[in-house]
């Protein structure tokens, strides 16, 4: 199994079944997986590029229903710190993310029975008209929310937000694409299959998207592995993930405890990711919560990506993790101190430029 693996000729006929990854992940340490790993990696990206994207993440507003435990940043409607920007401020918001050389902006925010349709729909349209911009916007929670709440199918809503403007879709909402774990850190938030469902159709719709994974609550070795099988196998149907991006939860001012989650646990997680997605381009190193230094490490593990330089971030902040902020120099500088070629890129994965 482990020879099959480290062949550089890595393909659809050595792909692992479930049961043969839960005994790579639970039965081996780093290095062997990380070894693994790195391989698949230099298989895909035999050029030793490692991409970064320019953008700003944008949270509309901090107003939500859901009341997820693991979530520090929402807020209630009667709360003095709750809110909902003004298109003024998004723009102004935008304005400075494309001085900086962004490309992209990322829209998300709560489930806010406050805010209507229309304000979607005219936000992404108003965008459009004004910024030359990649829109990379509302997550499968959102989108659901406005269908159910506005009595038309999950269909229509991505076709609405579509012809609006919008570009593609983040991953966020999915935590563990498990159910018995969803009920304990997010009953209110959709399930499991919602979650594919909106996935599946903004991929029929001509959208591609991110998928993510949030690790380190109560979920067992096992629902990570059925986690990253449900998403290995959406991608065998549609092909609309563009990229993979796990993170360790993140739990100072949260309702929830965590588990004893490390550096080490992560780049575990991070490998058999790498491992088992094989349908996946890219896999992204998360800096925002791991530290630049561990970013950088996951270089070896798997990630061919270092995500978003994030001019703004609110949500990772909010939970009590503020690693410092990566500018473009600085992100050239780790990725290239890292051993690899750096090159900006776009939501598509073309290359802007190398460094």
């Amino acid at each position: 199994m482990n020879n099959i693996l480290m062949t550089t000729s890595y393909s659809r006929i050595d792909r692992v079944d479930k049961e043969q990854a839960i005994n790579l992940f639970k039965n081996n340490g780093i290095i062997t997986l990380g070894k693994m790993a790195c391989e698949i990696r230099k298989d895909k990206h035999p050029q030793n590029i490692v991409t970064f994207i320019i953008d700003r993440n944008i949270n509309y507003t901090n107003i939500c229903i859901s009341k997820c435990k693991f979530c520090a940043f929402y807020r209630k409607l009667q709360d003095e710190d709750a809110y909902i920007l003004k298109k003024d401020d998004i723009f102004k918001k935008i304005q400075e993310t494309i001085d900086l050389g962004g490309t992209q902006i990322l829209l998300q925010g709560g489930l806010n029975p406050d805010i209507k349709f229309d304000y979607y729909l005219n936000l992404l349209s108003a965008i459009k008209e004004k910024f030359n911009i990649h829109i990379h916007a509302f997550s499968p929670p959102e989108i659901y929310y406005l269908a159910d709440t506005n009595n038309i199918t999950v269909k229509e809503a991505i076709l609405l937000l579509k012809d609006a403007g919008l570009d593609s879709i983040p991953g966020g909402g999915a935590e563990i694409l498990v159910d018995r774990v969803r009920k304990k850190i997010s009953p209110n938030k959709i399930g499991s299959e919602k979650w594919l469902e909106v996935m599946e159709k903004a991929h029929n719709a001509g959208l591609n998207s991110s998928a993510t994974m949030m690790f380190g609550t109560i979920e067992t070795d096992e629902e990570i592995i059925e986690h990253l099988f449900k998403l290995r196998d959406l991608q065998d149907k549609t092909g609309g993930f563009k990229a993979f991006i796990p993170w360790s939860f993140q739990s100072k001012n949260t309702k929830l405890n965590p588990k004893d989650v490390h550096g080490h646990y992560y780049l575990k997680v991070l490998a058999i990711s790498r491992i088992i997605l094989d349908n996946f381009d890219n896999i992204q190193a998360s800096w925002v919560t791991q530290g630049a230094k561990m970013g950088q490490v996951a270089l070896s593990f798997g990630a061919n990506d270092m995500g978003s330089t994030m001019i703004e971030e609110n949500v990772v902040k909010a939970a009590g993790t503020q690693n410092a902020m990566v500018n473009e120099k600085s992100m050239v500088k780790l990725i290239r101190d890292a051993g690899f070629i750096p090159a900006q890129r776009l939501n598509s994965y073309n290359i802007v430029k190398f460094y």
